[in-house]
């Protein structure tokens, strides 16, 4: 099965948004660890590196890759236990596409609400900001007698000029 690549449509410019800058979101994931009672090596600080290199959505393989390209000691075993961690420090997105892999973005901004629209011919992943689903989470919930813990928003959707011409505008060969 021939590699499947995956591209982000994000707007450069988000005045209304302010980036959170590497350093912050490094010093962030060093806390983290901190509070956890886990060790900054600097296998876990390369692979916050190469993700934070990265523009766009990659894969644990791919992360492992431009990891080793930093630090060639950087194990697979310990990128598949430093991603949750990073997730769960909130530097790094999961995006679960359905397909059996998950796909990874740094957080770059201080949006915590995104929707994700994927192109099912080309699996390209568009990002949306979408400011209402954390109101939209919490009315249901709270009606429910409910707190939200987590909550996503994901379009699976097929490319209409793919449909008519049989080739998807987004794909790059």
């Amino acid at each position: 099965m021939p590699t499947r690549y995956l591209w982000v449509d994000t707007p450069s410019r988000r005045p209304e948004i302010p980036a959170v800058t590497t350093e912050t979101s490094r010093e962030k994931f060093k806390s983290f660890l901190a509070g956890k009672g886990l060790r900054v090596t600097n296998q876990r600080l390369a692979i916050f590196d190469a993700a934070f290199a990265q523009t766009g959505h990659f894969t644990a393989e791919e992360l492992l890759a431009h990891a080793r390209v930093l630090d060639e000691s950087v194990s697979r075993a310990t990128v598949y236990r430093t991603l949750p961690i990073m997730t769960g420090s909130a530097v790094l997105r999961e995006i679960d596409i359905g397909k059996n892999i998950k796909y990874y973005a740094a957080s770059r901004d201080n949006r915590t609400q995104q929707a994700q629209v994927i192109c099912l011919d080309c699996d390209k992943i568009f990002e949306i900001n979408a400011p209402f689903m954390e109101w939209y989470g919490s009315t249901v919930s709270s009606k429910l007698g409910l707190t939200p813990v987590s909550q996503r928003l994901q379009v699976s959707a097929h490319c209409n000029v793919f449909r008519e011409t049989g080739r998807c505008p987004n794909y790059d060969n």
